[in-house]
């Protein structure tokens, strides 16, 4: 999304394009890096009027960065209409990650091609070791939190928008956006060495699901209840659209 350097034009709403569009940004940020936002959260997260939020979602939804749905009720619903939560479409993700895909993939490629698959595995596990390090430096510093939340928070520092959901076999790991699905989406070892390393930290086996780098719309990990429960609980390893059980988002 960038920022023009011509004179700002008018929009359909009589809204001036320049002037605003580093405020949508913000707004566009903010649910990237929090997941999912009411008007009513998004206005005191970055300190403006409901009213101007609204503007700026009504604008973001009309040029497709964004999407509404029906906000997660996590207590007792009040009266009148249901909140609405906002979203990022696959475009809005695009226009955060495009910005360095191409150099991305072009980098991964050559390492590809000079040093073979070997090479690029062991970078995709050397970067799957910097997020091992930060989740055990995390663990020690905050002993209170139990190993999911301390990993959805090391991910989500990355740009994941991490979270943790209870599920009938056990608990989920869902990433509402992936900063490098491009690249993964060439390079699946990238993704490989992230499900290895999850794997580690937490101390089971783990079953990924889905992944934005193969078209779905969250990065889903099984995590089981108990370790070594593996093929128990019938649920098999896809990175296609199997869509994940819905459970109980676990709110901290």
């Amino acid at each position: 999304m960038e920022i023009p350097t011509q004179t700002p034009a008018l929009g359909a709403t009589g809204v001036v394009e320049g002037h605003d569009r580093p405020t949508r940004e913000r707004v566009a940020r903010s649910i990237l890096d929090n997941g999912p936002s009411t008007a009513a959260v998004l206005a005191q997260r970055l300190g403006l009027t409901p009213a101007a939020v609204r503007r700026h979602l009504d604008l973001l939804i009309e040029e497709g960065t964004l999407e509404s749905r029906e906000a997660r009720n996590v207590g007792a619903r009040g009266r009148g209409r249901p909140a609405k939560a906002f979203a990022l479409t696959e475009t809005g993700r695009d226009r955060f990650d495009q910005a360095y895909d191409d150099l991305a993939v072009q980098a991964m490629r050559f390492l590809a091609e000079t040093g073979g698959d070997q090479a690029v595995r062991a970078f995709a596990e050397r970067r799957a070791s910097q997020i091992e390090r930060r989740f055990a430096d995390l663990s020690d510093a905050h002993p209170e939190l139990v190993a999911t939340e301390a990993l959805a928070r090391v991910l989500s520092e990355d740009g994941y928008a991490a979270a943790v959901r209870e599920v009938p076999v056990g608990e989920q790991l869902c990433q509402q956006h992936c900063p490098v699905s491009h690249v993964a989406h060439e390079f699946p070892q990238l993704c490989e060495a992230e499900t290895e390393a999850i794997g580690r930290m937490l101390g089971r086996h783990v079953q990924r699901l889905a992944t934005i780098a193969h078209g779905d719309g969250v990065c889903t990990t099984c995590i089981p209840a108990t370790p070594g429960t593996s093929g128990a609980t019938g649920i098999g390893t896809t990175t296609g659209s199997t869509p994940a059980p819905q459970g109980k988002e676990i709110v901290r």
